[in-house]
């Protein structure tokens, strides 16, 4: 029979608290993220969350990295499996279009964006390190590409990175707007013009 250490039980208490939070902060955003609504979603005290997190921004850290980690793992990670060049980087861009399909209702990542992107401190500074750290994998993607001759010599690798990164911010927006179809059939002619114009 297992027995749950005090230290794993710590463990998954902590990962019940982030999902909960993930699921608020996704409605509502990081600033929304109320330590007595949390609280009480999880059935704890508020001294009992703090007990986890010491303090507010630390869980919205958290809750930050959490939405990272997600999203590579869903994203980046799967389309590892596929050949370096077009068909990595195309393999990316579908499995983002599944990840805005499944977050219509609230994506934390673009949410914190927003939030944080005219503030000063820890969260301001945690998302640029988040979305710096997502571009510089997009541009590897393409230096691969590029090396192995599905794009041009010339390819700039930060402007293509940029307008990848620009087409899937519209379908976030349209898809919540106007819904995710027709945006989806919208943003993907706009890749199929994308990828020809920057091919040999």
């Amino acid at each position: 029979m297992e027995t749950v250490t005090p230290a794993g039980k710590r463990a998954a208490t902590r990962d019940t608290i982030l999902d909960h939070a993930y699921v608020l902060a996704r409605s509502d955003g990081l600033e929304g993220l109320s330590i007595g609504t949390l609280a009480a979603d999880v059935g704890m005290s508020k001294s009992g969350v703090f007990a986890h997190f010491g303090s507010r921004e630390d869980l919205q850290l958290a809750v930050l990295d959490l939405g990272a980690r997600r999203f590579m793992a869903h994203v980046l990670l799967p389309a590892l499996k596929q050949p370096r060049g077009l068909p990595r980087l195309r393999a990316i861009v579908a499995h983002w279009f599944a990840w805005a399909r499944k977050h219509q209702s609230g994506c934390v990542l673009l949410s914190a964006a927003s939030e944080y992107d005219g503030r000063d401190g820890a969260l301001h500074e945690a998302v640029v390190a988040q979305q710096a750290g997502w571009r510089r994998e997009l541009q590897k993607a393409i230096a691969q590409a590029v090396a192995e001759g599905h794009l041009r010599a010339d390819t700039d690798t930060a402007q293509l990175a940029f307008e990848i990164y620009a087409l899937l911010l519209g379908l976030h927006h349209d898809g919540g707007l106007f819904g995710y179809d027709e945006a989806e059939r919208h943003t993907a002619a706009a890749f199929e013009r994308l990828w020809r114009s920057w091919q040999p």
